[in-house]
């Protein structure tokens, strides 16, 4: 009996490291959702370099819209930012989503990336959104 019970936890063990060594699916982060009637404008994120709440960031970033409704046009607003836990506000700036002419209701996803460069290196990120247009 005891020999039995003894296997069967060391089955239980090598079973369950089994299943923790296999690598599983990172959750993906639901896109944000916004609204946009004719005209209007909503920003979509910060941005800004920092190392040791010193900006490390050099030149202009470079905003791509990989996807996204053709009523929409997306563009950087330059301006300082205040990083987490800094003192000190950082160059860099805002995205901004405006709406053109709508002219009938429309959902939409919008991608974007954005690359800027650093005194590390170049670095990207990019943002998914889901983008409710009303006339």
């Amino acid at each position: 009996m005891c020999i039995h019970l003894k296997s069967s936890v060391a089955i239980a063990c090598l079973g369950l490291m089994v299943f923790a060594a296999v690598p599983g699916a990172q959750a993906e982060k639901a896109p944000r959702r916004i609204a946009l009637k004719s005209g209007e404008s909503a920003d979509l994120r910060n941005f800004y370099a920092v190392q040791h709440c010193r900006s490390i960031l050099i030149g202009k970033p470079v905003l791509d819209v990989l996807e996204g409704p053709e009523e929409v046009t997306v563009a950087l607003k330059e301006g300082t930012k205040l990083p987490p836990n800094c003192t000190v506000p950082a160059p860099g700036g805002t995205v901004v989503a405006t709406a053109k002419e709508i002219k009938a209701p429309k959902e939409a996803k919008l991608t974007i990336r954005l690359k800027f460069k650093t005194k590390i290196g170049e670095r990207q990120s990019s943002n998914s959104y889901i983008v409710s247009l009303f006339p």
